[in-house]
Order: structure tokens, then sequence, then C-alpha cells
């Protein structure tokens, strides 16, 4: 198993632990995929096909589904605009920020007060993008499927690591960003039950603090994850285990 995996094992997954935001962030993932592929038929629109995914697997009420397609479809509505920023938390921890927002201006000073108030600086662009690398993953039914078997047939579609996830006994599959088309098509092209999937910025480095710096750096983390705004955050702290 490799570091997408024991990345993703390690960390806290503290972000998304109301509903409510989940949902946020999900309605916003179908608007964009929606005006981005020009559809709201997920059969031809395989952003949206895979946004849908991700909604049943957090148990998305249909009436919330429905809601953001309806806006989406509205003329009077507006896309969101993605912009990652980047910057430092206190004690040396980059920090990646990945936002959807219809007000670029209330986003910019938002994120620029939670870096200010919690002793963080907020960066340039390019300025701890290079510390991560930028991957595609995908959660899919195990049934009598052999994972290595897996894994060859996915190779020349761009998978990079393939294993069991033991905890619920599915198999998750890891590759390159600009692999997830390819990896997605090939997924249903070959019948595969594709269960959740989405994109991860996996750091290079990570740094380990003590218990009163990690608590320094959580404060940021939580401002920035509590954000309407905010759809992910990535960083380079080395969370300890509970």
């Amino acid at each position: 198993m490799g570091r997408a995996f024991e990345f993703r094992k390690g960390r806290k997954l503290k972000r998304w632990a109301h509903m409510a935001k989940t949902f946020t962030r999900l309605g916003k993932d179908i608007v964009i995929a929606i005006k981005e592929g020009g559809s709201s038929d997920p059969d031809s629109n395989s952003r949206l096909r895979a946004v849908l995914q991700n909604c049943k697997a957090e148990n998305m009420p249909k009436d919330n589904i429905d809601r953001a397609i309806k806006r989406a479809t509205d003329k009077d509505t507006s896309s969101y605009d993605e912009k990652l920023f980047e910057g430092y938390a206190p004690h040396g921890i980059a920090i990646l920020v990945e936002t959807a927002t219809d007000n670029n201006n209330r986003t910019v000073a938002n994120v620029r007060s939670y870096f200010n108030k919690c002793n963080g600086s907020l960066g340039t662009s390019g300025s701890v993008e290079f510390m991560f690398e930028h991957k595609c993953h995908f959660k899919i039914t195990k049934g009598e499927i052999d994972e290595e078997e897996l894994e060859l047939e996915l190779i020349d579609f761009g998978a990079e690591e393939v294993f069991i996830d033991e905890e619920d006994d599915t198999i998750m599959i890891y590759g390159e960003f600009s692999s997830f088309g390819s990896l997605q098509k090939a997924l249903e092209e070959q019948g595969h039950e594709v269960i959740k999937s989405g994109l991860d910025r996996i750091p290079t480095v990570t740094k380990k603090l003590d218990a009163e710096q990690e608590a320094e750096v959580d404060k940021l983390l939580e401002k920035l994850e509590e954000d309407d705004d905010v759809q992910n955050v990535f960083h380079t702290m080395e969370h300890s285990m509970d």
C-alpha cells in the first residue's frame, strides 16, 4: 500500500463533519458540473454522473439534488468560480484551499482574514502547490474482483495504486489528476460499480508538530473548512492519531 493510502488513512477527516456542509458542497458540485458540461443529463455528462455517485454515497436527499439541478439549469443562475488559495499556517505548515464562489471579493477577503487571525500568511499562486501531488481516486465495490488483476487492466488508463480498503471491504484506485476521465470511463465500461470518486492533493512531505502547535494549525483549518465558499482544504501537517 502506497503513500496515498497512508495519507488518506492518517489524516483527521474533520471537514464535512456536519451534514449540511456536505450537502452545500455537493450542491455546488452539481451546479458546476451542469454549467461546464452543458447538460443536466448524467448519461451525457460524465462529471455530473460522478457528482451524483458522491451524492448517493453521502445519502444526500433527492429533494436537495433536484433543487441543485433546477438551480443549475436556471438561466439566471451564474456558475461558481473555482479558485485555489495557497498559504502557510503557523509552524511552516503549507495549506491549499479549494473554493467555489459566486462572489470572489467576499471569498478573497474571508480567506485572507482567516490566515491573518490565526497567525498564518496567504501566499501567491504557486507558492505551495508544488508541495502536493494532484491525484484522482475511485472507490468501487469489491465483490469477486482480484485487485492485482484490476490494476493490470487499469494501468493503461492511468491507475497508479489499486488496493483493498479493509475498513469497508471496497477497492480504492488512485491515479494522476489528468487520468480522472479515462479511469471513470474504463471502470464504467468494465461494469464496475463506482461508489464514490474525487480529487486529492497529497503532500509530498509532511511535518509533525507537538500537540500545542497542532492545535494552533487546527484552529485555522477549522475556520477555513467552516466557510461556505470552501470546497476542500489540504495541508502538510502530519496529524497525530487519535
